[in-house]
C-alpha cells in the first residue's frame, strides 16, 4: 500500500531562531521568540538606520549555525517517516541579498542533512511556490503557503499565528496544532500518529496561551 504523503515546511516548523539569533548578535540584545507577534522581526526591532549595516553582517555569518530545533521535531519526524513519505518542502530564498541565495540554500541544506539522517535528501523540495505542490497532507506556520487541494492541512504554532480565528482556519479547512511552538511536535502526533484522530476534522489541539 502506498504512503500518504506530507509536505513539511522548515522554518518556525523544524526550527526557529535563525533570523532572531542573529539579530540578538547584531543588536546586543536578548529576545526571544515568545516577544513577538509580527512574522517579520526584524521589521519590528531593527532602526531603518541600521538595516543596511545588519544586512551585511548577514552575509558574514551561517544563519542555520545557531538555528534551534523544536522539541520533538526529530523524533516526531523519524516517526512519521516510517508511516508516511515525508517531503522536506521550504523555501531558500534569502530576502536580504535575493542574488546570492544559494549561501542560504547551502546553510538549510548541510542543516537538514545534519538534524535528519534518516531522510532521504531527494526529497527535499526547495521553492517558495508551495501553492503549486500537491500532497494527501501539508505542515506549515503560515496560512498562505498552504496548497487548497491538499485535503489534510495543518498549522504548526508558532509567535505570529495565534491569533488566527478558529474560524477562519474552518474556513480553510486548516488544523490547527495547538497555540506554543513548545507543544506543536507533541500535537502533530496526535493528529497524525494517534489512529483516533487520523481521518477527523479536529480543527483545533490544546488550548489558547498554554506551553
Amino acid at each position: 500500500m502506498n504512503k500518504k504523503t506530507i509536505l513539511l515546511d522548515v522554518d518556525n516548523v523544524i526550527c526557529f531562531n535563525v533570523f532572531l539569533h542573529a539579530i540578538n548578535e547584531f543588536l546586543k540584545t536578548s529576545y526571544t521568540i515568545d516577544d513577538f507577534t509580527n512574522y517579520f522581526i526584524d521589521k519590528a526591532v531593527i532602526p531603518e538606520n541600521k538595516f543596511d549595516d545588519f544586512k551585511k553582517y548577514l552575509k558574514t555569518i551561517n544563519l542555520y549555525d545557531s538555528a534551534n530545533t523544536l522539541p520533538l521535531a526529530i523524533e516526531t519526524i523519524e516517526k512519521l517517516n516510517n508511516v508516511y513519505d515525508i517531503f522536506i518542502c521550504s523555501s531558500c530564498i534569502d530576502p536580504f541579498d535575493i542574488k546570492n541565495s544559494g549561501k542560504l540554500f547551502m546553510q538549510k541544506y548541510d542543516y537538514l542533512l545534519r538534524i535528519l539522517p534518516f531522510m532521504d535528501p531527494n526529497k527535499f523540495i526547495f521553492t517558495n511556490s508551495k501553492q503549486i505542490i500537491n500532497a494527501d497532507i501539508q505542515i506549515d506556520d503560515l496560512i498562505t503557503n498552504f496548497n487548497n487541494d491538499i485535503k489534510t492541512k495543518i498549522l504548526f504554532p508558532s509567535f505570529h499565528n495565534t491569533t488566527i480565528s478558529n474560524i477562519k482556519l474552518m474556513e480553510q479547512n486548516i488544523i490547527r496544532a495547538g497555540f506554543h511552538w513548545s507543544r506543536g511536535w507533541l500535537n502533530i502526533q496526535k493528529i497524525l500518529l494517534d489512529e483516533n484522530n487520523q481521518e477527523k476534522k479536529v480543527y483545533t489541539i490544546g488550548k489558547k496561551n498554554t506551553n
